[in-house]
């Protein structure tokens, strides 16, 4: 065991590291040792102070580290008022500011001005003393606040020892706690995977984080802290402006927004506001106007306070980006992927800068969880483009007559019966080939190359059939001409006559590609090919049950429940058979027996190039023989198909042991079987 001697002297040094290490990371963004060192060595200062308690201090790593909840918060004094800002919200308003300044010097000369984003969070005060933190406070009425001390140290970027040097005995800095929207976004993600409430907005996670009684669930949230000024007590400053002060937290080990800039002048003031509201949907956290100060400590002297505001100080605030109003009716918008969306109508109101009347609800699940109801109030939320969400219903003001929002039985498109499975937070449209809000994309998918594979139908020209309304479902496309086609944009006789070449073709087909084609929710190439060859019949297929269904390999509730909707849909099987009597056809598939497929159960991978075949041949025949392909290789793999040109596929098969085979010996086999 180390002398009480040998172990102070570690424990400083650890403690002079491990600052320096999350100073790097939390302020400069510019880690310099893995995660897993910065482990060890923390593991290894807590092991020592608790081996010599006598070691422990308030400005050690470890004391970040949450510890007992506490009761209640004790009040703070601030030795300094934490003053408020007045608010200007445009240009002309802007402009009295400093006119008012310049009647107040008695110049109109233009003043250095240091421009500040905003940040949308809580304010908080550090009081250092020798250069350590002894306590942090919230703002509370100005004079006193919350003292929370146990959860500022839990912050990374709050630093609990002062770096460098040439800092005063006592030292009182403020600034911002905010949660950056990755943080926020991952918080509330979290949140909604537990059942619990997610959070408004970015601010109110700050705040609620802040404030918690147990620093431990303070320690869990992303927290940040930027400063924006220091005071001194009893002691001459070393600096003679506010930017230069700023300077000076950043060198003690502060972090300071990056975006602050120095300007002279309104017209440089404005400039700054409008590249920063531009900008500000960019930024990694929420700002909501931005704060101007006169450079100069002592232009700042000469023009001292009102009653709760400085007057060389002000804050120009953006264009808000939370409202309230009243939800008037909503409505069902279906997407191109059939998923019923419900918009609410708003009663029109000014937000992020423009007149919102309308807002997205996202889904059902999002609608229970709000309890939204029409006549509501409720509260807005638009950030530069983002669709306009509702965030939050205000219930003390909830009307006696709001009625409460129902999810349709039926798609206000097609009237197809909307579907919503249990577990599932969407409801969706079961019209997926006649239904226009999804047609377009129904036909792409039709066209595939690993569905029908027309050759020559692309996207685009698929748009220009469905707008010029020369098909409505895929069955349409086998009756279109050469003339027809001719006469569209960017194709020419010889394209046309290749596109009808391409459809005619494009009629012999295989049971799995047919049904994949069809686009059924959840139905990818591997369950169309085990749906075929379970039921060898389509018509058998279209027929089933629940029960028949689930009994097909790797067919769940979920997948069964969407193919049902699917074929009870009169409107779905009407074009079923119309694709079938324009003479969509494919091979009949001989009834299921054991020796039918001898790979059930096997695992093969395809890689390289072949040249006897496509890969997608080579796997239907795969899968034919009830095998399963996969896209990677791994130890569940039972055999691997390598062409030339295979590379890390053919290496790790290798490396495990797996067998290989090379084309011949596979067109060998699948002779043999």
């Amino acid at each position: 065991m180390a002398t009480p001697t040998s172990a102070a002297q570690r424990v400083a040094a650890l403690r002079e590291q491990l600052h320096d290490y999350s100073h790097r990371y939390y302020v400069l963004d510019d880690p310099t040792v893995p995660d897993v060192e910065y482990d060890r060595l923390f593991a290894e200062l807590a092991a020592l102070e608790q081996d010599y308690p006598e070691l422990q201090s308030p400005d050690s790593p470890t004391a970040r580290v949450g510890g007992a909840p506490l009761s209640a918060f004790e009040s703070a004094e601030h030795l300094v008022p934490m003053l408020s800002l007045d608010n200007v919200f445009d240009e002309e308003q802007l402009q009295e500011f400093f006119q008012r300044i310049n009647k107040r010097l008695d110049s109109d000369e233009p003043r250095q001005v240091v421009c500040e984003p905003k940040l949308d969070g809580v304010a908080l005060s550090l009081l250092y003393e020798d250069g350590v933190m002894v306590r942090a406070a919230t703002r509370g009425d100005g004079r006193t606040g919350e003292n929370v001390t146990a959860n500022a140290r839990t912050i990374g970027s709050v630093p609990l020892k002062l770096l460098g040097s040439g800092w005063p005995a006592q030292l009182e800095v403020r600034g911002e706690v905010y949660m950056p929207r990755a943080g926020f976004d991952a918080l509330n993600e979290d949140a909604r995977a537990r059942g619990d409430k997610p959070y408004v907005n970015p601010r109110n996670a700050a705040a609620g984080a802040l404030r918690q009684l147990d620093s431990r669930i303070t320690a869990a949230r992303p927290l940040e802290l930027c400063c924006y000024s220091a005071a001194l007590h009893e002691a001459e400053a070393p600096w003679q402006s506010h930017s230069e002060s700023l300077e000076c937290l950043r060198s003690w080990g502060f972090r300071v927004n990056p975006e602050i800039a120095v300007v002279t002048g309104a017209p440089a003031c404005l400039e700054y506001y409008k590249q920063l509201l531009n900008k500000r949907d960019t930024l990694p956290y929420d700002i909501d106007g931005i704060v101007y100060k006169i450079d100069s400590l002592a232009l700042q002297e000469r023009l001292g306070f009102v009653s709760r505001a400085p007057r060389w100080a002000i804050a120009h605030k953006f264009p808000a980006q939370e409202e309230m109003t009243v939800l008037e009716a909503v409505e069902f918008q279906v997407g191109r992927t059939g998923a019923v969306t419900p918009v609410a109508r708003l009663k029109p109101v000014f937000v992020g800068g423009v007149t919102v009347s309308n807002a997205t609800l996202h889904n059902f699940d999002e609608i229970e969880r709000l309890d939204a109801r029409i006549g509501d109030t409720v509260i807005i939320r638009r950030a530069g483009d983002v669709i306009p969400q509702v965030v939050q219903v205000v219930k003390d003001r909830r009307p006696a007559d709001a009625v409460r929002i129902a999810p349709p039985a039926t798609c206000p498109v097609c009237d197809s019966e909307v579907l919503r499975l249990e577990d599932e937070a969407v409801a969706r449209c079961t019209g997926g080939l006649v239904c226009a809000a999804q047609r377009k994309e129904s036909i792409k998918h039709f066209a595939s190359r690993r569905a029908m594979d027309i050759e020559g139908l692309g996207d685009k020209l698929v748009e220009q059939l469905v707008d010029q309304e020369l098909i409505q479902t895929p069955a349409d496309l086998y009756g279109l001409t050469a003339e027809t086609l001719a006469g569209l944009e960017r194709m020419a006789e010889k394209s046309a006559n290749n596109l009808v070449a391409a459809l005619e073709k494009s009629k012999q087909t295989t049971l799995p590609r047919f049904l994949f084609a069809l686009g059924i929710r959840e139905v990818g190439e591997t369950t169309a090919q085990n749906l075929a060859l379970h039921f060898r019949d389509l018509d058998k297929l279209m027929a089933a049950d629940e029960a028949s269904l689930l009994a097909v390999r790797d067919v769940g509730a979920i997948v069964a429940g969407h193919v049902l909707a699917f074929f009870h849909s009169e409107d779905n099987c009407a074009v079923v058979a119309a694709l079938i009597r324009q003479g969509v056809r494919w091979p009949a598939l001989p009834e299921s027996d054991a020796a039918a497929q001898p790979l059930a159960g096997e695992t093969w991978v395809l890689t390289g190039n072949l040249e006897t075949m496509s890969r997608a041949e080579a796997k239907e025949k795969l899968q034919a023989l009830g095998a399963r392909v996969a896209g990677s290789v791994s130890a569940k793999t039972d055999s691997v198909v390598a062409g030339p040109g295979a590379g890390s596929k053919l290496a790790k098969a290798e490396k495990l042991g797996i067998k290989v085979i090379d084309e011949a010996a596979f067109n060998q086999m699948l002779g043999s079987l």
